[in-house]
C-alpha cells in the first residue's frame, strides 16, 4: 500500500512539473496529428452545427483555465491533452475546423505544428455515428490530413517527409463501432454469436489497417494508439444492470479488439520496417483503476455529471448535478473519464512499460529518430 501511494504522489507531482514547462520550447518539438472519437475530441464537433454528440455547453469544462466548455468531452483537459502535455506540448493541437475557420490566412503555417482531427461520436465505419446526424468519421478524418499533408508540402523548403516522419500520430477510436454493434447485436441474438463477433472484428481490423496505411503511404511513421477501454464499465451500461456491474460480453469484445489491432500493427511494422508504434492497453488502464481505484478515486461507477447515480443518471447537461470533487470519480459522464483519469491514464501510455503499453511507450516512441 505505501508503495502504490508513493507511486501515485510521484504521478502528481509530474503532472505539476509537466504543466508548468516552457510552453515556447514546444516549437522544437515534431507536430502531433491526433485522430479519433470523443476521447480525443478537443472542439471538432462545435462546429458541426448539425450534430447532436456535443460538449459545448454547461457543464463541460467546469475545471478548464477559463471554466467554460471547450468542446471536450472532458471537465477539463482531456486524454489528448494529457498525452501531448507529458510529451512537451502545453495541450492538444487545435480541431482542424478550427484552423479552416480562424487562421484561414496563416492555415498553412499552422498546420505544420500539429492538428487534431478526432470527432465524439465517430468510428473505423463510415457508418458509426450516424445516429448523432454529423460526425467526422475516420476516412473523412484522414482526407483532412491529406488536405494538411498538401500544404506543408508547399510551405517546407525541405521535403514535406522528413517533417512528416518524426510526426506522432495519435489514435484513440473503436469504442463507438462497438458499442453500435452490441446494440444490434443483442437485439438480433443470432445462434452463431461467437462468429458474428469475429467478422465484426475482423471488419474493424480491415477498416483500420486501410486507414493507417493511407497515413504510412503519405510518410507516418510513428503511431501511438490507444485501444479501446473496457466499456462495458461506463455508467450507462452500468445502469441497465440490477447490480451495477460491468457488461462482460462487450467487454470481451473490447478485449478482442486490442488482441487483433496488435496483430493489424505487426503486420504492418513487417510491410513498413522502419515504422514505429506504441499500441496502448486502454482496456488495462482503466481497468486496473476500476478494479483497485487509485488514490483518491473513490467511485468507478457512476457519473460526475450526472446526479451521481447509476438508476437515475442523466445526461450530463445544464439541468445535472455536478458533484463537487471531480478527483474523486473514474468518470465524468455516463461515457467518458474525468480529467484526473485521463491524467493518470497519459502517464500509464507515456512512462509506463507492458501491459499497460508495448512493445514501447509513448515517450520513448516520440523521441528523435
Amino acid at each position: 500500500m505505501a508503495k502504490r501511494f508513493m507511486t501515485i504522489l510521484f504521478l502528481l507531482a509530474m503532472v505539476n512539473l509537466s504543466l508548468t514547462m516552457d510552453t515556447n520550447e514546444t516549437v522544437k518539438l515534431p507536430a502531433i496529428y491526433i485522430f479519433g472519437d470523443s476521447i480525443f475530441d478537443v472542439g471538432t464537433n462545435s462546429f458541426l452545427p448539425n450534430s447532436s454528440s456535443r460538449a459545448d455547453m454547461q457543464f463541460y469544462g467546469i475545471d478548464s483555465p477559463f471554466q467554460k466548455p471547450t468542446g471536450r468531452f472532458s471537465n477539463g483537459y482531456n486524454a489528448a491533452d494529457r498525452i501531448v502535455n507529458l510529451l512537451g506540448y502545453s495541450e492538444s493541437p487545435p480541431p482542424f475546423l478550427y484552423l479552416i475557420q480562424n487562421y484561414t490566412e496563416n492555415f498553412k503555417t499552422e498546420n505544420i505544428k500539429g492538428v487534431n482531427f478526432a470527432s465524439g461520436g465517430s468510428g473505423l465505419l463510415n457508418d458509426t455515428g450516424k445516429r448523432f446526424n454529423r460526425v467526422i468519421p475516420m476516412v473523412e478524418q484522414i482526407q483532412q490530413f491529406e488536405t494538411v499533408h498538401g500544404n506543408i508540402s508547399q510551405n517546407l523548403n525541405d521535403p514535406s517527409e522528413s517533417r512528416i516522419h518524426q510526426s506522432l500520430f495519435l489514435f484513440s477510436v473503436g469504442s463507438n463501432d462497438i458499442l453500435e454493434f452490441f446494440d444490434k447485436f443483442r437485439k438480433t441474438n443470432p445462434d452463431n454469436a461467437t462468429q458474428e463477433v469475429q467478422q465484426f472484428i475482423t471488419t474493424l481490423m480491415n477498416q483500420y489497417q486501410a486507414h493507417l496505411q493511407n497515413l504510412l503511404n503519405l510518410g507516418a511513421r510513428k503511431f501511438g494508439i490507444l485501444s479501446v477501454p473496457p466499456v462495458g464499465c461506463v455508467p450507462i451500461l452500468r445502469g441497465t444492470n440490477s447490480d451495477g456491474q460491468c457488461i462482460n460480453e462487450l467487454n470481451v469484445i473490447a478485449q478482442f479488439f486490442y488482441l487483433a489491432l496488435n496483430g493489424v500493427l505487426q503486420d504492418l511494422n513487417s510491410e513498413f520496417p522502419d515504422m514505429k508504434y506504441s499500441l496502448g492497453n486502454t482496456f488495462e488502464i482503466i481497468y486496473s483503476m476500476t478494479d483497485n481505484p487509485p488514490f483518491p478515486i473513490l467511485d468507478v461507477k457512476s457519473a460526475c455529471c450526472g446526479n451521481q447515480t447509476l438508476k437515475d443518471g442523466v445526461p450530463c447537461s445544464p439541468d445535472a448535478k455536478v458533484c463537487e470533487n471531480r478527483s474523486h470519480f473514474l468518470f465524468w459522464d455516463q461515457y467518458h473519464p474525468s480529467e484526473f483519469a485521463c491524467t493518470l491514464a497519459a502517464h500509464s501510455l507515456c512512462n509506463g512499460e507492458n501491459p499497460y503499453v508495448s512493445p514501447i511507450n509513448f515517450s520513448v516512441l516520440f523521441q528523435p529518430s
